[in-house]
């Protein structure tokens, strides 16, 4: 495995995000989308055709650049091909730039958009392969159990052979990777370690069988990603953070112990039956001294109200379309 390297910038763009919001200040080095898109001439005048649709769902396009070399990874993709690709679109992705793709847990919402945007990055790379990590548990049948017992059975993440076929060199493993010559490392299984993050109460998986479903709330194939930054410090993208926020973020100091965090993105799942962590979340996120917070997907209003609190100038929360400049 090639060791981490730090980079001197990361771009991130939204490509799929649950909100839009255009109107709300940012800090200088987050472009809302309306903005981005008028000044790079994309779009002459504001209307319904011209901005990206929020969509219950994730889709991060990750560049990391050092010297006069960027790598492109697209973390996630969406909950659906048509929404996907008509973001990346309107937002000029260069699916040929993208190396890398990788899939943060087996759940629909991340993975919907995936044989499209594999497809699109294969075409657009002259039919090379492009590299595409998942675990090996990503690929069971999912359900979540409502308190009525009824059951919400989840949408399959594309198999292996789909995509395969679809343009994508898989790389199904439970082990950390590192990607992008060095500038993305891939996370493995992360520890639970805190006592009060308890996964997903309710989650099932199909047994082996197919004949009963199988409590599943810890997710074990969910992984992250984490850039360092030079003269920052590492960032870290958990899409679901099913594993808990916390976990997430101490697995990424033990990994690299001589590299402070600098900043956290994406779904911290704090909604719903996971709301009671909110108040033991934001005290143990204080300790981490992050400077920059951004918060989407399905981190829920009353956790991202409790920040804004408690964090102020440091909370951007993610929104589609929008970019950070890191």
């Amino acid at each position: 495995m090639t060791e981490a390297v730090a980079v001197d910038r990361l771009e991130v763009l939204v490509v799929m995000d649950n909100a839009t919001d255009s109107l709300s200040t940012n800090p200088k080095n987050v472009i809302p989308e309306w903005s981005g898109l008028l000044s790079s001439g994309r779009m002459r005048a504001i209307s319904g055709q011209n901005i990206c649709c929020a969509h219950h769902g994730l889709s991060l396009l990750i560049q990391a650049t050092l010297g006069s070399e960027t790598r492109t990874l697209l973390f996630d993709a969406g909950p659906e091909g048509a929404t996907f690709l008509r973001n990346a679109g309107i937002l000029g992705l260069d699916f040929g730039a993208i190396e890398t793709v990788v899939l943060s847990h087996g759940h629909w919402d991340h993975a919907g958009g995936l044989l499209a945007a594999v497809d699109a990055i294969a075409n657009a790379r002259g039919k090379k392969r492009v590299d595409c990590y998942m675990h090996p548990g990503m690929f069971a049948q999912r359900a979540s159990k409502r308190p009525g017992g009824e059951l919400f059975v989840h949408e399959l993440v594309p198999d292996p052979e789909k995509l395969a076929n679809a343009g994508a060199n898989v790389v199904n493993t439970r082990e950390p990777r590192i990607a992008g010559n060095g500038a993305f490392y891939v996370s493995g299984e992360i520890p639970r370690l805190t006592k009060y993050e308890e996964g997903l109460p309710g989650h099932l998986r199909r047994s082996e069988d197919g004949k009963s479903w199988q409590p599943d709330p810890l997710l074990m194939d969910e992984r992250f990603i984490s850039v360092h930054v030079k003269d920052k410090g590492q960032f870290v993208f958990s899409a679901c953070s099913h594993a808990g926020l916390i976990n997430v973020l101490n697995h990424a100091r033990s990994v690299f112990p001589g590299v402070p965090l600098y900043g956290v993105m994406g779904g911290l799942h704090l909604s719903g039956v996971t709301e009671k962590i909110i108040p033991d979340t934001i005290v143990d996120l204080k300790g981490f001294n992050l400077k920059l917070l951004a918060p989407g997907h399905c981190t829920g209003w009353r956790a991202i109200a409790a920040m804004a609190r408690t964090f102020g100038d440091e909370l951007v929360p993610t929104a589609v379309g929008k970019r950070y400049v890191i």
